[in-house]
């Protein structure tokens, strides 16, 4: 899985997981929503800026979100379910 895939899934869930809409989310990193959602469908690849603001505002350390799979304790799994 290309990183930029690994990227986009991680936000998705763990935005998901934290109940926050992607309004919400880039509200809270200082984004727009517009590009929240180029994002998570991969159609933009973040800069390290936006990796640490987007980390930020979800409360966690930025590598994981290019992690290939993501720890439990997050409340997302790396499949989605």
């Amino acid at each position: 899985m290309r990183l930029r895939s690994v990227f986009a899934r991680n936000l998705r869930l763990l935005r998901q997981a934290t109940c926050l809409s992607q309004e919400q989310l880039a509200d809270l990193a200082g984004l727009d929503r517009n590009y929240v959602g180029k994002l998570e469908r991969e159609e933009n690849s973040p800069t390290v800026d936006t990796m640490e603001v987007l980390a930020l505002a979800l409360q966690v350390d930025v590598e994981i979100l290019i992690r290939r799979s993501i720890p439990r304790h997050t409340g997302a799994s790396p499949d989605g379910q």
